[in-house]
């Protein structure tokens, strides 16, 4: 079962995708978890992911289609896929389907994780302190929320369409959350 989750920074996706990737046996693809390993690891790619993220922006379709490529490609993962913040533009969600294809693969479910601005701030507030993320910074959080509202809002809209499609308000507790996510899925 391969699992796309969408929601802004903050929305619970890396809660949730544990949570999948624990109960589906399955691999969770993070772009924010793949992006700070390449920013570790101090290259040449890692130092404008860095500077990208830092500055509020979306790192390049480009960079970030190559770096996922790889991991689809993986004959070990196949079926068993958690998208966590992946595809974030139509570009990425075209690159996304011609990569699955390629792989004889599809998506079987696609969960949105709609929360408020409001609630996303508090939440990343806490995060900050507790996890410590550079990135968790009020002003870099609000740039962060506008730029996924934006830049996301084609993709949701291409994907509104599928029939696996479902909208889950992520301002409940956790627990609610997954009671929800359980119910799409049938295993």
């Amino acid at each position: 079962m391969n699992i796309i989750l969408f929601g802004p920074p903050g929305a619970g996706k890396g809660t949730q995708s544990k949570y999948l990737v624990n109960k589906l046996k399955a691999f969770q693809i993070s772009t924010g978890d793949i992006l700070r390993e390449e920013i570790s690891k101090k290259s040449d790619i890692g130092k404008t992911i860095a500077n990208d993220m830092n500055n509020g922006k979306f790192v390049s379709d480009e960079i970030v289609n190559k770096l996922i490529e790889k991991l689809i490609s993986d004959p070990q993962k196949k079926n068993r896929l958690i998208f966590d913040g992946y595809p974030r533009s139509l570009s990425q969600a075209k690159n996304l389907e011609t990569l699955l294809k390629n792989t004889d693969q599809n998506i079987d479910l696609i969960l949105f994780l709609k929360v408020d601005r409001e609630i996303i701030l508090k939440r990343l507030e806490k995060r900050k302190i507790i996890e410590n993320r550079s990135d968790d910074v009020s002003d870099t959080v609000l740039r962060r929320y506008e730029a996924y509202m934006e830049t996301t809002q084609p993709v949701l809209n291409f994907y509104h369409e599928n029939p696996n499609f479902r909208e889950i308000d992520g301002s409940l507790e956790i627990d609610e959350i997954t009671r929800k996510i359980d119910t799409f899925i049938n295993v």
